[in-house]
Parts: structure tokens; C-alpha cells; sequence
């Protein structure tokens, strides 16, 4: 399933890079002092810089547009009213990054969704000797070529969509925004067992939504 996983992946922007993650570049810095001194235009100049990586972030977990702006908004908001504790140990992207994310996960919290599908349906059942009751077809580079087209890559989007919401967080976070099991544990606030346990069944989950597409039909 990873490789199913990576096709998906590869189709928004990457995270940011950890060389860049543990560091404030000068400019940033020179734009947070002017921040911090009231200059609107820098204000602006930061959420120019940032606002378009954060909303490609929000969409991977939100996925409506109004939703994603909001959550933005939100993350921007509260970006601000935190800056005089940023400290300028991490990249201000990083940072950014963090805040986003967090207001999604929250947004995922106290919200439904009428589009998911129970996790338990969606995983493989075995007979009492201990094989699959229904055979796992292997896939085939042919078939996986498919995830690199554009109508599939949609497609790949609104299965991950399906899934409920704490194993589609635990997907996300591992697997698109490429954060390690600690961090991942850390923003949803459970142990790092339940984040392995959780993302293993999110991809078994997601390879049986993606079989139609794998498949053809």
C-alpha cells in the first residue's frame, strides 16, 4: 500500500524540507520584526508568501474550498496573535505549517461527514486458516500508471475523502505531509502505536477503494 500512498502523494506540493524546518531564514526574521512593529504591508507580504502552501495544506484535509479559506483565515489569525512567542528556532514556514495543520485537525473534530465509509468494511477478512476469504490481486505497473492521470488523481482524492476522519488525518499527516510517527502522534494527541496501528488500516482501507480505479472499471 505504500506505493499506492506515494502516487498520491505526488500530487500536491511537497512539505517543507527538514533542512529548511530547523531554522528562521534572515529575511524571515527581518519580517517578523516588522510584523511585530505593526507594519501592515509586512502583514500582507506574509500571508502572500505563505497563505498558497497553507491552503494547498488545508485542502488535503478539508477538501472543499470554502472550508480550506477558512481554516486559512483561521491559522493566520491565530499565527498572528501568537507571534510574540515565536522564537524564531524553527523555519517561520514551519511554524506556519504547524498552525495550519492543527486548525484542520480541530475543524475534523467537531464535524460529520456523510461520505465516509466504515474503516472495518474496508479491510480484508480471512478464513479460519488464515487466508484472505476473497483473493488480493496484485497491481500491475500498467495499472498504477493510472494514478498519474489527472481525472485518477481526483479519483485517488475522494476515496482518501471516505475515509473516516481519524484514520484520513493519520493518512495525511504520514503519508502526504510526510511528518515521522512522533510528530504525527503529537498533533493528533494519541500514542504512536495507535498512529501505526491507524495508518495500516488506512491504506488497506484505501487499496480497497482503489481497486475500481487499479481495475479499470
Amino acid at each position: 500500500m505504500t506505493d499506492t500512498s506515494n502516487h498520491a502523494a505526488g500530487c500536491a506540493m511537497e512539505p517543507p524540507s527538514t533542512e529548511n524546518r530547523n531554522r528562521c531564514a534572515p529575511d524571515d526574521v527581518e519580517l517578523l520584526a516588522r510584523i511585530r512593529a505593526g507594519d501592515e504591508r509586512a502583514c500582507e507580504a506574509l500571508v502572500r508568501q505563505h497563505g498558497g502552501r497553507m491552503l494547498v495544506v488545508a485542502r488535503r484535509f478539508l477538501r472543499t474550498e470554502e472550508d480550506s479559506a477558512d481554516a486559512v483565515q483561521d491559522a493566520f489569525l491565530s499565527a498572528f496573535r501568537s507571534l510574540e512567542g515565536f522564537e524564531a528556532n524553527s523555519a517561520l514556514g514551519t511554524w506556519l505549517h504547524r498552525i495550519v495543520v492543527n486548525v484542520c485537525l480541530m475543524r475534523l473534530r467537531t464535524r460529520s461527514r456523510s461520505r465516509e465509509v466504515r474503516i472495518d468494511d474496508l479491510l480484508p477478512t480471512f478464513d479460519q486458516n488464515g487466508q484472505h476469504s476473497h483473493p488480493v490481486r496484485a497491481w500491475e505497473d500498467e495499472a498504477l500508471a493510472r494514478f498519474t492521470r489527472a481525472e485518477t488523481r481526483a479519483h485517488v482524492w475522494a476515496c482518501i475523502d471516505r475515509l473516516p476522519d481519524p484514520y484520513r488525518a493519520v493518512l495525511v499527516l504520514r503519508d502526504l505531509e510526510e511528518l515521522d510517527t512522533e510528530q504525527t502522534a503529537q498533533h493528533l494527541g494519541i500514542n504512536p502505536g495507535a498512529v501505526k496501528t491507524r495508518l495500516h488500516r488506512a491504506r488497506q482501507a484505501l487499496r480497497t477503494l482503489l481497486e475500481p480505479v487499479v481495475a479499470g472499471d
